[in-house]
């Protein structure tokens, strides 16, 4: 389950992908947009800048921006800058690997279980960019519009 701050921190991005065009977004907006405390905000705003996914400007026409292309920002790699690895155990873990308890990892039958479960969820994490979220969220858009056109 994504922490709070790896939730937000996604939204934050995918709110500077669609409403960046080239400068700057202040804070206040993402945070009123995507409805996350702007105090908390900050905070997570600051990670994502240590973690170059964003940079940021002050003073007049200042906020944060995207530090590179939303095609090159995965979900998977800023999932894990904010949470750490994506596996559900630490027995599967590719970055953090530590014994579990079980008797024999070599052929514990959940042990393959959970690392099935964590290489099929980092293949769609790591598969994923913010420019494809971008792209889905327009799409998701324009059909929730037909739809409400078509019912009226």
């Amino acid at each position: 389950m994504l922490s709070s701050r790896a939730r937000y921190a996604t939204r934050a991005l995918l709110d500077l992908t669609l409403h960046s065009e080239g400068r700057p977004v202040p804070i206040h907006d993402t945070a009123e947009r995507q409805d996350i405390p702007l105090k908390y905000l900050e905070q997570v705003m600051l990670s994502l800048k240590r973690h170059g996914f964003v940079q940021s400007r002050k003073g007049p026409g200042g906020g944060y921006s995207l530090a590179q292309p939303p095609a090159e920002i995965t979900l998977g790699a800023v999932v894990r800058a904010m949470d750490g690895p994506l596996a559900p155990m630490s027995c599967v873990s590719v970055s953090g690997y530590m014994e579990c308890g079980c008797p024999d990892p070599d052929t514990c039958g959940l042990r393959a279980v959970w690392k099935e479960a964590r290489d099929a969820l980092a293949a769609v994490l790591d598969g994923t960019t913010f420019a494809d979220i971008r792209d889905r969220s327009q799409t998701l858009h324009v059909r929730q519009s037909e739809i409400l056109n078509y019912v009226i």
